[in-house]
């Protein structure tokens, strides 16, 4: 406040009024306000009873979600580009894509949400608010350009996370899953921070990653090389790489269904936003010592996920192990460091987002009717339940890249940029694990739609009469159409999503200074 007079008193007020405003810039988190918003408003109504938080609870989720999803839009290309928050948050095109990500996850996860939440019996509202308080952290982790509101970021994506996983309290599977992500979670937080201050006391006393990626260009110390590891750590633990993964399995299937499948994509979206910003945009003296890490933590990703995941004989637990997969997979476009490559990641995110949301919804929908995630259970489903059959078939296939899907553009993108790059090694175990997987989609595939009326499984002949007019259920079927046809289509039809994905890339100066400084053709 004295600064302030002091600078009034000499006729500055006017420039720092100008640099304040400047520096504030708070519409750039609008997106974050419209969220935040609806998560008080459910907080508020989930107050006034049970009956009035299952009216009004989804319509403040759907009106936030939203407005935050147009707000994006208009950022989109916004010019000019300035700073927020002093610095620690930067509304940029790559910022924009992952937080779009995130909240149409979370907008699809909570469509399929509610009966499971109903036939639970827990507190509607409340679910809904920390789900909305996790899109928040995520979204504001897409953005953060300081390590101080990484960190915050982080945390309240990952406290709100341990909730959401132990979530079921009378089930004790839920209970142990928190347990295991709250331990595994605190230690990577741990190791974040203090790989954190080192690059503080790099930096002279400041924590903007801009003042980071200045120091290091002048200090490729060893302490330098010891942040790398604990930040790179962080990252894997975030994204579910190898050998940081332990924690997925478990929790995939402990949580409730719903949650996974925001897990699943709003986090790793996130995580993948913070491998962007913090190792492309400040570790470029170690650029081929992170990208070695990241080509290792690829390779044994996409083995070990891809091979583990044929032993399983749970839907979720072989879901988790396709993620840490598939995360693999987009590791490539990370470790090309090209504009192809990066903008590979963003279109590749997108994809995961419809075709891994429309498996769940099948799987939540199959297990509300018959309390099973079991593999073995699904023989024969296509005589009882056709849409759950082909919706699942379609989405399985996507994920395991088959044309036309959504998922073989996808990886198409992903492999012709690390092969334009020289990453032959990388395209090359990816062609061999997406083999893999193929094997063990097709193998969920075969049992629902090959087996004979006779070799049904007991859950199947058990099935209840299909019926979509239970209260609840229209929700979960628009989540379910609409995912299911963006897989089938999106594919055909796109280049929309290839251009929305190149100017992601193309409106973010970090990465165009990046390519720039490494002499790669931009455009």
């Amino acid at each position: 406040m004295l600064s302030l007079l002091a600078a009034a008193d000499s006729g500055a007020a006017p420039a720092v009024s100008a640099i304040t405003s400047l520096q504030l810039n708070a519409g750039a988190v609008a997106p974050e306000g419209a969220v935040l918003l609806a998560m008080l408003a459910c907080l508020l109504v989930d107050l006034a009873g049970e009956k009035a938080a299952s009216r009004w609870v989804p319509l403040f989720s759907y009106f936030g979600l939203g407005s935050a999803l147009g707000l994006l839009a208009l950022q989109w290309n916004a010019s000019p580009l300035e700073p927020s928050f002093l610095g620690s948050f930067l509304a940029d095109n790559l910022a924009i894509a992952f937080r779009a990500v995130v909240a149409a996850s979370t907008l699809l996860s909570l469509l399929i949400s509610w009966r499971y939440v109903e036939r639970a019996g827990t507190p509607v509202g409340e679910y809904a608010a920390i789900l909305l308080a996790a899109t928040l952290g995520a979204m504001l982790l897409c953005g953060s350009t300081d390590l101080v509101s990484v960190f915050v970021s982080l945390e309240t994506l990952s406290v709100a996370s341990y909730l959401l996983s132990g979530y079921m309290k009378r089930d004790a599977r839920s209970s142990e899953a928190a347990l295991k992500y709250l331990l595994v979670g605190s230690a990577a937080a741990a190791v974040f921070l203090y790989g954190a201050s080192l690059l503080y006391g790099l930096t002279g006393g400041s924590t903007s990653l801009e003042a980071v990626g200045l120091a290091l260009q002048t200090s490729a110390s060893p302490v330098a090389a010891l942040a790398l590891v604990f930040v790179l750590s962080t990252v894997a633990f975030k994204i579910a790489a190898v050998p940081f993964h332990q924690w997925t399995p478990d929790v995939y299937e402990g949580s409730p269904t719903p949650v996974v499948a925001f897990l699943s994509v709003g986090s790793k979206a996130a995580g993948f936003a913070l491998a962007l910003r913090i190792l492309v945009g400040c570790f470029e003296p170690f650029e081929a010592q992170w990208k070695l890490l990241f080509t290792v933590l690829a390779i044994l990703s996409m083995v070990l996920g891809n091979v583990v995941a044929l032993a399983q004989t749970s839907m979720k637990r072989m879901l988790a192990y396709s993620s840490i997969g598939q995360a693999g997979f987009v590791m490539i476009g990370l470790v090309c460091g090209t504009e192809d490559g990066y903008a590979a990641m963003v279109l590749y995110m997108a994809a995961y987002l419809f075709m891994n949301l429309g498996a769940f919804a099948c799987i939540i929908l199959f297990s509300l009717r018959t309390g099973s995630d079991r593999i073995s259970d699904y023989a024969g489903l296509y005589q009882k339940d056709p849409l759950i059959t082909l919706g699942l078939s379609l989405c399985l296939l996507s994920l395991g890249g088959i044309p036309p899907m959504l998922g073989f553009f996808g990886k198409i993108y992903l492999f012709f940029a690390g092969w334009a790059d020289g990453q032959y090694l990388l395209v090359v175990v990816g062609l061999l694990t997406s083999v893999v997987s193929i094997y063990y989609y097709i193998s969920v595939i075969k049992m629902m739609v090959v087996k004979e009326p006779q070799e049904a499984s007991e859950v199947v002949k058990a099935y209840p009469e299909v019926s979509w007019n239970v209260t609840g259920l229209q929700p979960l079927r628009a989540a379910l159409i609409s995912c299911v046809v963006v897989t089938a289509v999106g594919g055909i039809l796109s280049n929309p999503l290839f251009g929305w994905a190149n100017g992601a890339v193309a409106g973010t100066p970090m990465l165009q200074k990046a390519l720039a400084a490494s002499g790669l053709p931009i455009g």
